[in-house]
This record gives C-alpha cells, structure tokens and sequence, in this order.
C-alpha cells in the first residue's frame, strides 16, 4: 500500500462511519466506511446543508456492491441520498478510492424527532 493509499484509508478509519449503499428499489444494501466532510459556513444556508453531499471511500469497500452508478442510494443514518456522480480515485496505476456525490438528504428518521 503506497503512502497516498495508506494515508486515505486511516482517514476513512479514523473520521469515517458506517453508511450503507443500495441499489434502486432494493430494500438491502452494503454497509461501508466512508468519510464525509462537514458541511462548510458558505454552504450552509437557514441552518441547512445546500452544496451535495460527498462520501469518501475506499475501492475495497464497495467490492460487495460493486462499481457505484447513478440513483444507487447511500443512507448515512437517518439520512439518504442519491447518488448523482461517483468520481473514482487512483493512486498511479491503482484504483484506490472513490468519491462520491449525492443529493437529497431524505430523512428517514422514525423515533419521533425532528432531525
């Protein structure tokens, strides 16, 4: 594993956290670690994220689920998105990542609060 791969997969392990990703109209998925950054101020608009939500991942991590496509689902928590873009990343020659770009935020949130 070369440093540009070690590097991304201890800050996926680290800052990263269990998100799940679907395909359209099945009710299963696979879970993954990915990172995803917060929000930034310019981006936050009456207290609500507007700018797409983007997930790093590692290659390795979607090998269950396979290559990520268009309005495949990523659940983080209470929260899913559809994926609009999947930008793969390559350390030389190496897949090693992707990076993937979402939109929505449909709460999915059943106990009763208003997250």
């Amino acid at each position: 594993m070369s440093y540009r791969t070690d590097r991304r997969h201890r800050q996926i392990a680290t800052k990263g956290r269990p998100m799940i990703i679907r395909r359209p109209g099945q009710s299963a998925g696979v879970t993954i670690q990915a990172y995803a950054p917060p929000a930034q101020a310019a981006q936050i608009i009456n207290g609500m994220g507007s700018a797409s939500f983007i997930a790093q991942t590692m290659a390795d991590a979607l090998t269950a689920h396979g290559l990520p496509a268009k309005d495949d689902t990523v659940q983080d928590g209470p929260k899913a998105y559809t994926l609009t873009d999947a930008t793969p990343v390559y350390d030389g020659p190496t897949l090693c990542g992707w990076t993937l770009i979402a939109a929505g935020g449909e709460s999915h949130d059943d106990t009763g609060s208003l997250v």
